[in-house]
């Protein structure tokens, strides 16, 4: 239909605007409407898939994380970082012991290790407290 316009003034104008606009945002509001209810119903997931999804998404925001890091840090930082990112993800998974994990992060020093043997003089004099205190973990205790 073609309708004709009246003459109206500025601030009238405006209003139609609005409303012509109003009308166009109901129809598309109407139209979206049905769209959103579809995503409902699929949006509702069975456990299983949920789990997936969940999983999927640690993964990718884990390596867009490590990315971003790698990006701003010094080569000789990178295996560093990428050293604590695996251990937080072997715990997570509890694959690796979190006491292990600090055991070899911290540096447990034995305080009066034994005397080493002429078999073992290949490990540095220094660091020979710190090997006798790693077998204080379970599963260091048969490391020498």
């Amino acid at each position: 239909m073609n309708k004709k316009k009246k003459p109206v003034a500025e601030g009238e104008e405006a209003k139609e605007g609005e409303e012509g606009a109003e009308g166009e945002g109901a129809a598309e509001a109407e139209a979206e409407a049905p769209a959103e209810e579809e995503e409902e119903e699929q949006g509702e997931m069975s456990p299983r898939t949920l789990s997936i999804r969940v999983d999927a998404l640690s993964e990718s925001i884990t390596y867009q994380a490590f990315n971003y890091c790698r990006r701003g840090t010094f080569e000789a930082h990178k295996l560093i970082i990428s050293t604590m990112l695996c251990f937080r993800i072997l715990i997570r998974h509890k694959k690796v012991k979190e006491e292990e994990v600090n055991a070899l992060i911290k540096k447990d020093v034995a305080m009066e290790p034994p005397h080493q043997a002429e078999s073992l003089k290949f490990i540095p004099e220094a660091m020979w407290g710190a090997v006798k205190g790693l077998e204080n973990i379970k599963i260091f205790e048969h490391l020498i």
